[in-house]
């Protein structure tokens, strides 16, 4: 397919970019499909107090298995685009680094279930919260990802996560047709992440590749570990303040409303995929640019910040208006879902933009600004959730997550030095610059 030209823009590095972001859309969105279509039938066959159940974990665990990665996958992107003949021992390295965080956060996983547990009955069983712990061990494969991302190559992505959702999907359901109980559901929580590994080594090893090549350097592993720790940080932060909400729920108002609000939750954060792909397949782009010509690398920070408004705006009042009936393919214990769904949708604007920004800090090497940011976020999240819960219940929660991540997004227009950035997301978000590019196209003579 041919990509029409665009004026500024290299029209080879145009369309490596474009298509290589399609790949990553299609897996995406493949795998979006899939998990929302084997989500529905897992929902209704589990009903709201199971579902929560087969919810906890994840929410649980996820602030371990966010830790155990270290924040090392995306400096290993760029330092693989940096230096590629090195690929063997930034992977090598990368790969020991998730290994051994996934080992250690193992017994903190536990420890923090038997505190937690003995101030307040969890309904879900130890077992179920370790059998998902082992997901962050697992996960350590997946720094070939990097590999991938810092070569452009989204097609080997896009094949092993549609690959890996099809077999997933094919597994749950078989578990519904023989009617299987929760616990076989929660063991297929950890071989999702096994067969999203066994993906990542098959097709490494496919193209040439080895891992059995992969080295560990250890100035390579203290260079990583210096640098990436507030990303790391960052990333148990964004955990904290997009799941730190069921936890409360589950708290508050047990795991029957949690079952209910994780069921319409998952249809808000679907659509996540599609700035973190449009983000990591313009991100050489961006550095390419920021190296380069400034001018380009402010215009296309711009252009990233519009396109991640449109697209958000529009699913947004999209599914704001068809909750009620979407909500109509579940059983009606989960009705009341269809309005935490039409509150929570807006919060995608501010995930699309914050995503896109994320960009401009990495760029920059603002990446303890954008760990201050996560917290800001977080801190309010969890303020507003302990006041709102009890009043407005799974509702309040989704308010306060739209809060936040307004406030997370923002929070770069207190900073001098990364206050235009927010002026421009400003810009993009009052559809200021929507205005400029319509007028400036009317203006221009035919």
């Amino acid at each position: 397919m041919k990509i029409p030209s665009i004026k500024g823009f290299d029209q080879a590095a145009l369309e490596k970019y474009v298509k290589n972001t399609g790949w990553l859309m299609l897996a995406r969105v493949g795998s979006m499909a899939i998990k929302v279509v084997v989500g529905i039938a897992v929902t209704n066959y589990l009903g709201k107090d199971q579902n929560g159940i087969l919810n906890y974990p994840v929410a649980f665990v996820t602030f371990f298995t966010a830790a155990a990665a270290l924040g090392v996958d995306g400096f290993i992107t760029r330092e693989l685009l940096r230096n590629p003949e090195k690929k063997n021992e930034l992977l090598g390295t990368g790969f020991a680094i998730k290994f051994m965080g996934g080992l250690i956060v193992l017994p903190l996983i536990y420890t923090t279930y038997v505190i937690a547990n003995s101030y307040n009955r969890i309904d879900t069983p130890l077992v179920f919260i370790m059998t998902v712990g082992f997901t962050g061990l697992i996960q350590s494969f997946n720094i070939i990802d990097s590999f991938f991302q810092s070569r452009t190559q989204g097609k080997y992505i896009m094949r092993v996560q549609i690959a890996g959702n099809v077999l997933s999907a094919a597994i749950k359901l078989a578990l519904i047709i023989i009617g299987a109980s929760l616990k076989w559901f929660i063991f297929a929580l950890l071989l999702d992440a096994a067969l999203l590994a066994a993906g990542y080594l098959f097709i490494y090893q496919n193209n040439g590749e080895s891992v059995f090549r992969w080295t560990f350097k250890s100035d390579i592993a203290k260079f990583l570990l210096k640098n990436s720790w507030p990303l790391a940080f960052s990333a148990i932060l964004v955990s904290i303040y997009m799941n730190i909400d069921k936890l409360m729920i589950e708290y508050y108002k047990g795991t029957g409303e949690l079952g209910i609000y994780a069921n319409a939750v998952q249809f808000a954060e679907a659509w996540y995929f599609i700035p973190v792909a449009v983000a990591a397949s313009v991100f050489p782009a961006i550095m390419n640019a920021r190296r380069d010509n400034l001018q380009r690398y402010e215009k296309r920070m711009q252009n990233l910040y519009d396109l991640m408004v449109w697209i958000s705006m529009v699913l947004a009042i999209f599914i704001t208006f068809t909750a009620p009936y979407l909500f109509r393919i579940f059983k009606p214990e989960f009705y009341s879902g269809a309005h935490v769904l039409s509150i929570h949708i807006w919060a995608g604007i501010f995930v699309f933009l914050g995503t896109a920004s994320a960009q401009f800090l990495i760029a920059e090497g603002y990446t303890k600004l954008s760990m201050l940011r996560t917290a800001m976020g977080a801190l309010i999240n969890i303020i507003l959730n302990v006041f709102w819960i009890p009043k407005y219940g799974i509702a309040g929660a989704a308010m306060a997550t739209l809060v936040a991540y307004a406030c997370s997004t923002f929070w770069i227009l207190l900073i001098p030095k990364t206050r235009h950035q927010g002026i421009m997301m400003l810009k993009s978000l009052l559809l200021i610059t929507l205005y400029q590019k319509l007028k400036g196209s009317k203006d221009q003579p035919g």
